[in-house]
């Protein structure tokens, strides 16, 4: 190895790090996100009759140092070593303000621990990430440790980025052998969860959209559903080009609707359900909340669902006229990684909204102790060891929401370099019990940003691929940061 490469590779640990991507991205999630979250949530209201309107509203929320809660009830604050000795989990309790509004009357604001959050060594709220050399010493630390990990109860776990199609674009590709021609996939992510949409052309022409429950719908009544009920409206937003509409017209002979409610009326038959007055609302509420979800979820988003869709299928046609190239799945531009902040805001949302969520929870409790007729504190409806105990079993097992596995594993100890390599790892949602011969192929865009050389022999080969000795992971942009950008491009 010659001088000039070390002396590259060792400013680039100094300034940037091995694995400061995900610190980054774990500083970004207890900053931004974890607020974010809460705000979307914004207010609780259970369903007490008896006291009037009762509302819960959110606050502020705050993440306090890294404690541990002794035998005799005392808390203190703990360090990273003392965790692994114990065999602790290393974690900050978690604050929101919480204020009762009663009949329209706000009340006083308490502030509410609603769980412990497992904390990533060096980030901004472990100690070690202000330490000196020396100190980390004295504190039982090796100070070349990069942190970028969890102490879940006293065992070093990291979590692995995942690799994914790229969200909210429209890729097309050739559907090989069987009935399909073509296919266009759309993963349509909002707020961490991803709807995936597959809208599909047969080898006669018809096309079919699938997605949540919907399996095959035609999409001339889709598109009417969502307001382009006028063929000549319809046909402009596909295409002003003659081949691709020729192409799209058996779609419209396919289509027995012939306005938005005579669509919808379609759709609920093709969802099979018997009564008519529960078959409108149920094709209103798959349009407005599962369809597309990135561009919204309101009646008043219809219209830019349907244009979307009608770029799609222009999209798919032209492919099949042979105009355009198909889509390279394999192709990194086309291709998203999840970080630890990504993969933790996920399960947050699940752990907070799910079914039997915190939230349910805390609607539940509230009616059960307001029966007797009086208000309980906030804090005894609040079960914060259901979101502590449900966050630190998900990075204790590594089963994550989706049905995802191996999310989280065990930090490989055997070397720096193995540690270092590990927690570069990169991993494919793809099965390993199926072929997959293009996805394990060393593409051409890999260069620079994946080692091409690392990955294991056996099922999981070209699947598990680890990051290049000096890639970094860039973090997305949020919306309102990508518009300023656009007006600067546009002039």
């Amino acid at each position: 190895m010659n001088n000039g490469f070390v002396t590259l590779l060792g400013n680039f640990l100094k300034e940037y790090g091995f694995v400061k991507f995900q610190i980054d991205s774990y500083n970004d999630f207890i900053t931004r996100r974890i607020p974010k979250v809460l705000s979307e949530i914004g207010v609780i209201k259970p369903d007490v009759p008896d006291l009037g309107d009762i509302k819960l509203k959110l606050g502020d929320f705050k993440i306090g140092e890294p404690t541990v809660k002794e035998a005799d009830g005392s808390v203190r604050t703990i360090l990273p070593s003392e965790a692994r000795l114990r065999n602790l989990t290393y974690a900050a309790p978690m604050y929101v303000e919480i204020t009762p509004v009663i009949n329209k009357q706000e009340g006083e604001p308490v502030i509410v621990n609603f769980g412990d959050m497992p904390v990533m060594l060096k980030s901004k709220i472990c100690p070690l990430a202000q330490m000196s050399k020396e100190q980390l010493i004295e504190a039982g630390e090796d100070p070349d440790d990069p942190g970028g990990y969890f102490i879940v109860n006293g065992t070093e776990r990291i979590l692995i980025l995942v690799e994914e199609i790229a969200s909210n674009r429209i890729i097309v590709t050739k559907a090989g052998s069987g009935n399909m021609s073509e296919i266009a996939r759309i993963h349509s992510e909002k707020d961490g969860y991803v709807q995936r949409h597959l809208i599909e052309r047969k080898r006669d022409g018809t096309i079919t959209i699938s997605f949540a429950n919907v399996t095959r719908l035609p999409i001339g009544n889709l598109l009417k559903a969502l307001g382009l009920d006028n063929d000549k409206d319809l046909m402009s937003a596909i295409s002003q080009d003659d081949g691709v509409r020729e192409e799209f017209y058996i779609n419209l002979y396919e289509t027995e609707a012939t306005n938005k409610n005579d669509a919808l009326e379609e759709i609920g038959k093709h969802l099979k359900i018997p009564q008519k007055e529960y078959r409108m609302d149920r094709a209103i509420k798959i349009a407005d909340k599962y369809l597309l979800p990135h561009l919204g979820q309101e009646p008043t988003d219809r219209l830019s669902k349907a244009m979307f869709l009608a770029k799609a299928i222009e999209k798919i046609l032209k492919l099949h006229l042979e105009k355009i190239e198909e889509d390279d799945l394999d192709h990194y531009s086309n291709k998203r990684l999840r970080l630890s902040g990504d993969l933790l805001e996920i399960l947050l949302r699940s752990i907070l909204l799910g079914k039997w969520g915190l939230i349910t929870r805390v609607t539940y409790n509230y009616q059960k102790l307001t029966k007797r007729g009086r208000l309980p504190p906030l804090q005894s409806i609040i079960e914060s060891n259901v979101l502590s105990n449900q966050l630190i079993s998900a990075l204790a097992i590594g089963s994550w929401v989706g049905g995802r596995t191996g999310v989280s594993q065990r930090l490989e100890r055997g070397s720096f370099i193995k540690t270092i390599s590990h927690m570069r790892n990169v991993l494919s949602p793809l099965t390993s019990t199926q072929e997959h011969f293009e996805a394990r192929e060393l593409h051409p865009t890999h260069f620079g940003k994946l080692c091409t050389s690392e990955t294991p022999e056996g099922a999981t080969i070209g699947l598990r691929k680890y990051l290049a000795i000096m890639a970094e992971v860039t973090r997305g942009l949020q919306e309102k940061e990508l518009k300023p950008l656009m007006e600067i491009i546009k002039r």
